[in-house]
């Protein structure tokens, strides 16, 4: 537990000095939520609707810190280390592969929990946004989603033999997530068809679901995408320990 906790806080601070995350992890959600609040302040999501555009929008706000850390930032560091012989430093010391994939796994749950606690006053201290769901139901899907958007990260970062190869598969896998998923652009206003495919995602399936547990709606087939982000997870997490690779 000690070298878990050291090797943590080092890694930590490292990761702030970098301020990559920072940026794309807690300060671009909160730019995303100010422009959207600028542009639609307390619009209804659609005529009739009983919850504004803003509050339908924070589940996917919140998810553009999980996309950051899970599929850019935790697979770069950690093939960064293994191209820069880090990791075949480590292999010497007590520290195993599955200490560090969980180190770097809770360096960016802790981005996301931060934007998480970031957003949600700030959206109703300046545009009203009220929360109408369930907090445990809400925090359950939250988590959920970071864990298999994370898993994925690890996966990538477990396997990819430098940072050239990790920044493709992660380029691949982030920008089609972070805009098809709803993320950034509304999952209700894509066609039918590209809803369909797009609803393959993990991370879409993980919007959706905190978005009605934020707003209270019911969800059809709730158990779906809690299999299909529960399957990602421990596939992804199983690849990364078991084909982990230190140089």
């Amino acid at each position: 537990m000690r070298t878990f906790t050291n090797l943590l806080k080092t890694e930590l601070k490292l990761n702030i000095r970098n301020m990559n995350m920072v940026i794309f992890a807690v300060i671009m959600p909160v730019v995303v939520l100010v422009v959207l609040g600028i542009i639609y302040q307390s619009r209804p999501a659609y005529p009739g609707a009983e919850y504004t555009f803003l509050e339908q929008s924070m589940s996917a706000v919140c998810t553009i810190s999980i996309c950051a850390g899970g599929l850019m930032g935790l697979p770069i560091v950690v093939s960064e280390y293994r191209e820069r012989k880090i990791l075949k430093r480590f292999q010497v010391t007590p520290v195993s592969p599955v200490m560090l994939l969980v180190v770097e796994f809770t360096i960016y749950v802790l981005y996301a929990l931060v934007s998480m606690v970031l957003l949600f006053p700030a959206a109703a201290c300046f545009w009203g946004v009220a929360f109408r769901g369930s907090w445990p139901a809400f925090i359950g899907s939250w988590f959920l989603t970071l864990i298999s958007t994370l898993s994925i990260g690890m996966m990538v970062g477990g396997i990819a033999k430098d940072t050239k190869i990790a920044s493709v598969i992660a380029s691949i896998l982030y920008f089609p997530m972070l805009i098809f998923s709803g993320a950034t652009v509304p999952f209700e206003v894509m066609p039918k068809m590209l809803q369909k495919i797009v609803g393959l995602f993990p991370l879409t399936q993980g919007i959706q679901l905190m978005k009605a547990a934020s707003l209270g709606l019911a969800v059809d087939n709730l158990w779906l995408p809690v299999a299909v982000m529960g399957a990602v997870a421990i596939v992804c997490t199983g690849i990364a320990v078991k084909c982990f690779q230190w140089e």
